[in-house]
C-alpha cells in the first residue's frame, strides 16, 4: 500500500511536465489543499492555486512568438476551447505577467491558468535560462500603462532606455507630457531588442479612444440637435423624455444595464439608439437576443419605429450561417440559438451591437446559456431587464459579468465582499450593498412607473408569441384539418345546421387549444403559454405596488394559472360564473383592500362592470374575437380616475388562429373606430375576405345595443349591498366590546366561500349563538350554509394563539391565500395626503359645493326635478373626495360612489342618499342637502 501510495505521489508531481525535464514551479499538486466545494472562504493563494491545477490538467500547445528572448518574451497560447490567446512575461520574481484572457484582466490575481501555463512550459523546456532568469531579472525596457496615473511608464531597467526615446519619460519613469499614441510610435520604430511596448498598452489606448470618442460624439449629436441639424426624434414615432434619456444612456454608455420596470418600453429605447449610433455611422450590424416568445414583437416594433432592415433566424444551421454572413441592419435570435451558434455569429455576423432581451435569461452565471451568450463579441452591448435581482445579487453579477467583467471582478472576490458567510463558508446574509450600488451606478439606468408617471402614455399594448407544444400542435392541427373540410364545403354550398354548428365548435377547439390542451383534455396540462405567464409573473411581483388582472375565456386554464400561483406562494382573488354574486364582490373588495392580493383571475364574467382600477397589468391568456370583448376586459383598469399608467399584455400562440385574430381584431376595431367614432381613415380600412361576412359585422357594429353593458340597478325593493363581513365585524365589536380580540376574514387556497374568524377574549361556546344571529341577519344563511359567501367560526384567544404557535412551528399548514384585518382597524382616514392629493380633493369639493349651491337655488324656487338632478350630481364628486382622502378607489358613478367601500363614509347622510338611489325621481331634497354636509 506505501508503494503504491508513492507510486501516486511521483505521477502527480510529474504532471504537468516532460519526463525528465526539471523541478515545476509553485507548489506540487499533491501539495496544493484548497477548500472544500461550495466554501467561498478562499484566499488569494487558493485561486492562484486552483489556475495552476488547471495548468496542469490541461496543458495548452504554447509558441514563442520572440525567441530570441526565451523567458521574458510573448507567448501564443492555444486553449483546448480553441480559443488563441497572448501571455507575456515580464518580471518572475515580482510575479508581472500580462494575459489577454478575461480572467487575468477581472481577477486581481496577476495570473490566470494560462499564464501558468506558460510558466511551467517554460520551466520545463528552458530549465537553466528559466533559473537564472528567476535569479538575475529581466534585462527588457519595459513600457506599460499606469492605469492611477492615465499614462505610459517605464516599468524596469529605465536607465537603459535608447537615447532617442529618453525624452519621452521623466526621472520617475512617466511619460511626459503628450499624445500618447504619438509615443508608441516612436517606441515602436526604435531598433532596440531590449525595449518593448507592453501588450497591454493596445487596449488601453483603445480605450482612451473610445471614451474620447464617445463624449465627442455626444456632444457634437446634443450640439447638432440643438442648431437643427439633426433631428430631435430618431424614431418614426416620437419618444417620450425618459425614453429619449435611456436611448442616450444606452448609446454613449456603450456597454450598459437598462433596468426600467416593464412597460416603459425597453425594447423601444434599444431599438432608438441603435438607429442613432446607426445615423452617426458608428453602427451597422445589430444582433438582438431574445426569447423566442418575443422574437416576432421585436420585429414588428422595429418596423414600427424605423425604416431599417431586419431579419429574424430560424430553420437549419447552414440556412443560419448564410443569414449571418448576408445580414440586414437588424439580425434577432433567440437564446437557445446561440447556444450552438455564438463562434459562428462572431465570425460571421461581427454584430457592433449585441442586445440582450429579458436578461435575466443569464443571470445563472455557470450555465450553458450564460457561458454560451459571455462569447459574444461586440463593442455595444445593450442589457434590458426589469429584474436584474431575482433572488440573490449573484444574479446581478452575472449579468454585469457580461456587460464589463472588470467593474465587479472574479466571483470569488465578489462573495468575499458582498456576503456574510458563515462558518462552513456558505452565504449566511449580504453586506456592503451600498458600494455594489456605487459600482454599477454608471451602467445602470432604472426607472419605475411612479418615476416617469408625467410622462408616460395612459396605456402600452404588448403581444407576446408563444410557440407550441408538440401535443398541442398535434391536437390543433386535427381541428384545423376539420375547419379546412368544412370551408371548403362552404364554398360550394351552404352549410347545414348541424354542419356550421360543427364548424363553431372546431374554430372554437382551435382557439381553446392555443391555450392548453386540458381545456379539452383533462390529462394533458401542457401550456407553453404559463411558462411565458410565469417569467411575467416573476418581474411583476417584484414591485410590490403593482396588481395585475389576468382574463381567460376558459376556467380550465385559469385554474392552471391557480395552481402556478399557489406554487409561488401568491395571493390571488377568483371570479367566475360559477362563484356565487355575493361572493364575487368579497373577492373583488379582497383584491382591491389587501396589499397582499397581486392578481386577479377572471373569466369573461369580469369583463364588464368592474372598477378594477387598483390593477396596472392586463393580461388576456386569450383572444375574444370581438375587440369590443377585449377592450371591456382591458377597461376594468384602465379607466377614468385610474392614476396609474395601465400595460396590456396579449399571449398569443404563434402562427395560430389566435394570430391572425390579431389582423381580424385590428380590422374590426379600425372599422368601430372610423364608423362609430370618427377616428382614423375608413379608406384604410382593408376588406380581408367574404364582402357578405363583412357586411354582417358591419351591421353588428352599427346596430344599437340592446341591453346595457354593466348590469342594471336592481329594484328598489333591493337593500344595496355593502361590504357585509366589515357591518358584521362593526356589530360584533358593538356586541362584544373589550371582549373582541380580533376579527379576520380569511380566504381559503380552494373553495367558493370566504371564512371570518371572531377571536374572543374567553367563553366563546357562550357567545357563538350570539354571534352567528348577527351572521344570519346579514346573510341571509346560517353560517355553514354552503351558500354562504362568507361563513363563520368563533374562537377564543387561547386557541388562536395555539394555531399560531403550531403554525410557526411548521406542524401545522393554513391553506390561505389571504387574510383581511377587520378588528382592531387602524385610523379609516390616514394623514398624511400629497400637496397634489390636498388640491385634487379641494378641487373636487369646489366643484361638489358649486352643484349643491345650485340645487339649494334650485330648490328654494320649487323647481325641485332640476334640484335633484344637480344634488345628485354632487354626489361622485364628493365620493372621488372621499376616496382620497380614505385611500380607496375613486367611484365611477353614483351608484358605485354609495356602495361598496365609500358606503361607511357618508356620516349622517348615508341612509337618505340610498334612498336617493333608490327613487331618484322622488326623495327629500331638502332632507340630504341638510345632511351631506357630514360627508
Amino acid at each position: 500500500m506505501a508503494v503504491k501510495r508513492k507510486a501516486q505521489a511521483r505521477k502527480s508531481s510529474s504532471r504537468g511536465r516532460s519526463p525528465g525535464r526539471g523541478r515545476v514551479t509553485g507548489p506540487a499538486a499533491s501539495e496544493i489543499r484548497l477548500p472544500a466545494v461550495g466554501d467561498w472562504r478562499t484566499t488569494d493563494e487558493d485561486e492562484i492555486n486552483r489556475r495552476r491545477l488547471r495548468a496542469r490538467e490541461e496543458r495548452p500547445r504554447i509558441r514563442n512568438l520572440d525567441p530570441r528572448h526565451p523567458v521574458f518574451s510573448n507567448f501564443e497560447v492555444h486553449s483546448r476551447s480553441g480559443m488563441t490567446y497572448h501571455v507575456e512575461v515580464r518580471d518572475l520574481a515580482g510575479r508581472q505577467f500580462h494575459s489577454t484572457t478575461i480572467d487575468f484582466q477581472v481577477n486581481g490575481l496577476g495570473t490566470c491558468k494560462h499564464t501558468e501555463a506558460v510558466l511551467l512550459y517554460l520551466e520545463a523546456r528552458h530549465r537553466r535560462e528559466f533559473a537564472e532568469a528567476g535569479r538575475l531579472g529581466s534585462r527588457r525596457i519595459d513600457i506599460v500603462p499606469d492605469r492611477e496615473a492615465d499614462t505610459l511608464r517605464v516599468e524596469r531597467n529605465l536607465g537603459r532606455l535608447p537615447a532617442s526615446v529618453a525624452d519621452l519619460f521623466d526621472e520617475d519613469g512617466l511619460f511626459r507630457d503628450g499624445d500618447p499614441e504619438e509615443a508608441v510610435e516612436r517606441l515602436r520604430r526604435c531598433r532596440s531588442s531590449l525595449l518593448r511596448v507592453s501588450q497591454e498598452v493596445e487596449p488601453w489606448l483603445e480605450a482612451r479612444r473610445r471614451d474620447r470618442e464617445r463624449r465627442l460624439l455626444r456632444r457634437e449629436y446634443e450640439e447638432k440637435v440643438q442648431a437643427g441639424q439633426y433631428p430631435e426624434q430618431v424614431t418614426k414615432v416620437r419618444l417620450y423624455p425618459y425614453q429619449r434619456e435611456g436611448m442616450m444612456h444606452l448609446a454613449f454608455t456603450e456597454r450598459a444595464l437598462l433596468a426600467d420596470e416593464m412597460g416603459l418600453g425597453k425594447t423601444i429605447q434599444a431599438i432608438a439608439a441603435c438607429a442613432l449610433l446607426h445615423r452617426l455611422g458608428q453602427v451597422h450590424r445589430v444582433l438582438v437576443v431574445a426569447p423566442a416568445s418575443l422574437k416576432t414583437e421585436w420585429e414588428e416594433q422595429i418596423q414600427h419605429f424605423t425604416d431599417l432592415p431586419s431579419q429574424m433566424i430560424f430553420g437549419q444551421r447552414h440556412k443560419r450561417l448564410q443569414a449571418y454572413e448576408q445580414a440586414p441592419f437588424f439580425t434577432i435570435v433567440n437564446y437557445e440559438q446561440m447556444l450552438r451558434d455564438s463562434l459562428d455569429v462572431n465570425a460571421r455576423l461581427q454584430p457592433d451591437v449585441v442586445i440582450l432581451d429579458e436578461a435575466q435569461r443569464i443571470k445563472n452565471w455557470d450555465t450553458k446559456t450564460a457561458r454560451a451568450i459571455k462569447r459574444l463579441r461586440s463593442r455595444y452591448a445593450f442589457v434590458l431587464t426589469g429584474t436584474p435581482i431575482e433572488n440573490r445579487i449573484d444574479e446581478l453579477y452575472s449579468i454585469v459579468d457580461f456587460i464589463d467583467p472588470q467593474v465587479l471582478g472574479p466571483l470569488f472576490r465578489f462573495n468575499r465582499e458582498y456576503y456574510e458567510l458563515d462558518e462552513r463558508g456558505h452565504p449566511a446574509g449580504y453586506r456592503n450593498l451600498d458600494d455594489l450600488r456605487r459600482r454599477i451606478a454608471p451602467l445602470l439606468v432604472r426607472r419605475r412607473k411612479a418615476d416617469v408617471e408625467s410622462e408616460l402614455p395612459s396605456r402600452t399594448d404588448r403581444n407576446l408569441f408563444v410557440g407550441m407544444a408538440p401535443s398541442q400542435s398535434t391536437a390543433y392541427a386535427d381541428h384545423e384539418a376539420n375547419v379546412a373540410r368544412l370551408a371548403s364545403i362552404a364554398k360550394r354550398r351552404v352549410l347545414t345546421k348541424q354542419e356550421q354548428d360543427k364548424l363553431m365548435r372546431e374554430l372554437a377547439m382551435m382557439r381553446m387549444v392555443c391555450d392548453t390542451p386540458y381545456i379539452l383534455d383533462p390529462e394533458d396540462r401542457t401550456c407553453p403559454k404559463l411558462k411565458e405567464l410565469d417569467s411575467i409573473l416573476d418581474e411583476i411581483c417584484s414591485d410590490s405596488d403593482t396588481k395585475v388582472v389576468i382574463f381567460s375565456e376558459w376556467v380550465r386554464m385559469l385554474e392552471l394559472i391557480r395552481d402556478l400561483l399557489s406554487k409561488k406562494g401568491v395571493r390571488f382573488a377568483w371570479h367566475t360564473g360559477s362563484v356565487p354574486q355575493l361572493r364575487r364582490r368579497a373577492e373583488i373588495q379582497m383584491f382591491k383592500h389587501e396589499p397582499a392580493c397581486r392578481v386577479f383571475l377572471s373569466t369573461d364574467s369580469g369583463g364588464l362592470g368592474l372598477n378594477l382600477q387598483v390593477g396596472s397589468v392586463v393580461i388576456n391568456c386569450d383572444l375574444p374575437w370581438n375587440p369590443a370583448k377585449l377592450e371591456q376586459r382591458i377597461a376594468r383598469c384602465w379607466r377614468k380616475h385610474q392614476v396609474r399608467p395601465v400595460t396590456v399584455i396579449n399571449l398569443v400562440s404563434e402562427n395560430t388562429i389566435e394570430h391572425r385574430m390579431l389582423e381580424t381584431l385590428a380590422l374590426k376595431q379600425g372599422l368601430a373606430d372610423g364608423v362609430l367614432d370618427g377616428i382614423g381613415d375608413l379608406a384604410e380600412v382593408k376588406l380581408r375576405r367574404g364582402r357578405r361576412a363583412f357586411m354582417e359585422r358591419l351591421d353588428q357594429v352599427l346596430t344599437p345595443r340592446t341591453e346595457k353593458e354593466s348590469k342594471p340597478p336592481p329594484p328598489a325593493t333591493t337593500p344595496i349591498p355593502v361590504d357585509r363581513s366589515a357591518a358584521l365585524a362593526e356589530r360584533v365589536a358593538g356586541l362584544l366590546g373589550d371582549r373582541l380580540a380580533a376579527c379576520e376574514e380569511r380566504y381559503p387556497e380552494d373553495g367558493p366561500h370566504s371564512v371570518l374568524v371572531v377571536v374572543v377574549d374567553r367563553d366563546a361556546e357562550t357567545l357563538r349563538p350570539r354571534i352567528e344571529r348577527l351572521h344570519e341577519e346579514l346573510f341571509g344563511v346560517g353560517k355553514s350554509d354552503p351558500l354562504a359567501p362568507v361563513q363563520l367560526e368563533v374562537i377564543d384567544r387561547a386557541t388562536a394563539e395555539a394555531l399560531e404557535r403550531l403554525s410557526r412551528a411548521g406542524l401545522l399548514h393554513l391553506s390561505i391565500r389571504a387574510t383581511r384585518h377587520l378588528h382592531p382597524t387602524p385610523d379609516a382616514r390616514p394623514a398624511g395626503l400629497s400637496d397634489e392629493e390636498k388640491a385634487r380633493c379641494a378641487n373636487l369639493r369646489a366643484q361638489a359645493a358649486r352643484k349643491l349651491k345650485m340645487a339649494r337655488i334650485l330648490h328654494a324656487e320649487d323647481l325641485v326635478d332640476e334640484a335633484r338632478v344637480a344634488l345628485l350630481d354632487a354626489v361622485p364628486l364628493l365620493g372621488s373626495a372621499l376616496a382620497i382622502e380614505h385611500r380607496l378607489p375613486a367611484p365611477e358613478d353614483l351608484r358605485d360612489a354609495l356602495t361598496g367601500p365609500l358606503a361607511p363614509h357618508w356620516g349622517d347622510a348615508a341612509s337618505l342618499l340610498r334612498t336617493a338611489l333608490e327613487h331618484p325621481d322622488a326623495f327629500d331634497v331638502a332632507a340630504v342637502l341638510a345632511r351631506l354636509s357630514t360627508a
